[in-house]
């Protein structure tokens, strides 16, 4: 069976970005890019919801042919995108939690929860993710676009790596426990 990571960077405070989506205050190095290197190949379907991947898109090179992630399969949960907008992303707009559920049986790589907290919550509450890593920077920003939103239910994790960067930046990763 797939597993479904949910991942990402965040600030101390448990922000994603600023209010605005800017997240200027990331911090990027070497054993960022190692990491990714190494994150990145186990994953086939990234799944956001709409508001990640418009910030996504707006951020896609211009020669990306529309592709906010290279190639991968792009699955955008949304009810006001039009699918025929957007030929490179898979535009769903039924339960979350059945679809991942669905999606975790079929044969293929990892998948990765990319983005907002409001999707994470549904598929915390589903039951379908499997594990959680966050590259967590040195910084409170005081506000923004929170990295989790209230539950309904207590998720237990297991810490299975720990790794502090140079530039202070600290990688963690948590399998959920079921």
């Amino acid at each position: 069976m797939r597993k479904v990571i949910f991942g990402g960077a965040n600030s101390l405070d448990n922000y994603l970005a600023r209010p605005d989506g800017a997240v200027d205050w990331l911090l990027w190095g070497d054993e960022a890019a190692e990491l990714m290197n190494d994150f990145w190949p186990r994953f086939d379907t990234i799944v956001m919801g709409r508001k990640t991947f418009e910030a996504a898109m707006k951020n896609a090179p211009a020669d990306s042919g529309g592709e906010a992630y290279g190639g991968i399969r792009s699955i955008v949960f949304s009810r006001t995108l039009d699918p025929a907008e957007f030929p490179s992303a898979e535009i769903v707009s039924s339960d979350a939690g059945k679809f991942i559920r669905t999606l975790k049986e079929t044969d293929g790589k990892d998948i990765c929860i990319m983005g907002g907290g409001d999707l994470a919550k549904t598929l915390f509450e589903a039951g379908v993710i499997d594990e959680i890593g966050f590259n967590i920077h040195p910084v409170l920003l005081g506000s923004g676009i929170p990295l989790f939103h209230r539950m309904e239910r207590q998720v237990d994790l297991e810490l299975t790596e720990c790794r502090a960067f140079k530039n202070g930046c600290v990688y963690v990763n948590y399998r959920v426990k079921n």
